[in-house]
């Protein structure tokens, strides 16, 4: 017998309720799967078999609530599984429909540069342009030099606006992932930088490189990054590059190697952020893009 005024002094309204309703119910299952079993005896049963199988018709009804129950609670790690992979499902969904309005923005982004920003700088430098052909020499030497000044800002301006351009698309204009050889991508990108290989006597050399899926145009630029790098960083000597890859679990682990001035260990984390430099622009031309643009693509 359950003592309600007990209860009531012991436990909340909410799981009372509960509690009756549990009881409820297992009363409606237990009440239909009696009624059932007297049906199914009554109608496919021979009748020279109902009475023996009447005398079992609690132990029938008890078995087939019982089991139900056990072999749900047998299940019960695997119905967590599908909450929770069903969790990580929706916050997969909201991560992508994220990364979506990201790329959104960066197009937008990459709108604006090539057009709205782009189009007062080269106001700037058309009439910068005309001044120094109407004035130079006309004025005093500083004003030449201030005029120098804009031009060489207007037109550094200009290729750090290409290259962020440049940066912003990886991730937009990237084609899809199919599968690349790698050696291709490698001798592909030599011919791209033949007239530097040329000029500088610089010997390039590589392992046998895989087939892997990539985004063959976007590889073709890290390896012409990181090679022409190495050439326009180099050492007294002439420079040598050496290209491997090796095979580390489920990964390829690439590498560029080179005989140039190294970098020091306290550089190394501004290595890929956008637009840093190491040296002065006298000594080495460049925005600083090249590392950052190498980085996003293998990310990708």
């Amino acid at each position: 017998m359950i003592n309600i005024k007990y209860l009531k002094n012991k436990l909340n309204s909410h799981v009372i309720r509960l509690f009756i309703g549990v009881l409820v119910a297992i009363f409606i299952i237990e009440f239909s799967i009696h009624t059932l079993i007297h049906i199914l005896i009554l109608n496919y049963i021979p009748s020279s078999l109902q009475s023996f199988l009447h005398g079992f018709i609690d132990s029938l009804t008890l078995v087939l609530i019982v089991f139900p129950v056990i072999y749900f609670l047998s299940y019960k790690p695997l119905l967590l599984q599908i909450r929770e992979r069903e969790r990580v499902e929706e916050k997969l969904k909201q991560t992508m429909a994220e990364f979506a309005r990201s790329n959104s923005e960066l197009e937008l982004f990459a709108y604006v540069a090539s057009h709205d920003l782009q189009e007062p700088l080269r106001m700037v430098t058309s009439f910068t342009q005309l001044l120094e052909k109407r004035y130079k020499n006309k004025l005093d030497k500083d004003a030449d030099e201030f005029i120098e000044f804009i031009l060489d800002g207007a037109t550094r301006m200009q290729s750090m606006i290409n290259d962020l351009l440049q940066y912003s698309r990886v991730g937009t204009r990237g084609k899809p992932f199919k599968l690349t050889d790698f050696e291709s991508v490698f001798c592909q990108s030599l011919v791209n930088l033949k007239i530097a290989i040329d000029e500088n006597n610089a010997i390039i050399t590589h392992d046998p490189l895989p087939t892997l899926m990539a985004d063959s145009t976007q590889m073709i630029e890290v390896f012409q990054n990181l090679i022409s790098n190495a050439i326009k960083f180099r050492s007294k000597e002439s420079p040598q590059v050496h290209v491997s890859a090796l095979k580390k679990r489920n990964e390829w682990v690439f590498s560029v190697r080179d005989n140039g001035i190294g970098i020091a260990p306290e550089f190394f984390d501004k290595l890929f952020i956008i637009f840093q430099r190491l040296h002065s622009r006298s000594e080495y031309p460049g925005t600083g893009i090249g590392l950052a643009v190498c980085k996003k693509i293998v990310e990708r």
